[in-house]
């Protein structure tokens, strides 16, 4: 795994590339298997689909939407 590669523990990484590619969508409105798809076609992410469970997608939508609101 190099430097650029996510795993779901990357949590604020994350949320900021979700934001960063999608400025403008409220992630209140993206429902988790959406949000899950989104995550997995990030460039660099090589996180497992069974790996990820409710809490991380909750700490990660909250971290893109601390972004969207800061924006």
């Amino acid at each position: 795994m190099d430097n650029d590669s996510l795993q779901w523990n990357d949590v604020d990484e994350i949320a900021v590339r979700l934001w960063e590619q999608n400025e403008e969508l409220n992630p209140l409105s993206v429902s988790f298997p959406a949000l899950i798809e989104m995550i997995l076609a990030l460039p660099g992410f090589v996180g497992e689909r069974d790996k990820c469970g409710e809490k991380i997608l909750e700490a990660i939508q909250m971290g893109w939407l601390e972004e969207f609101e800061a924006d």
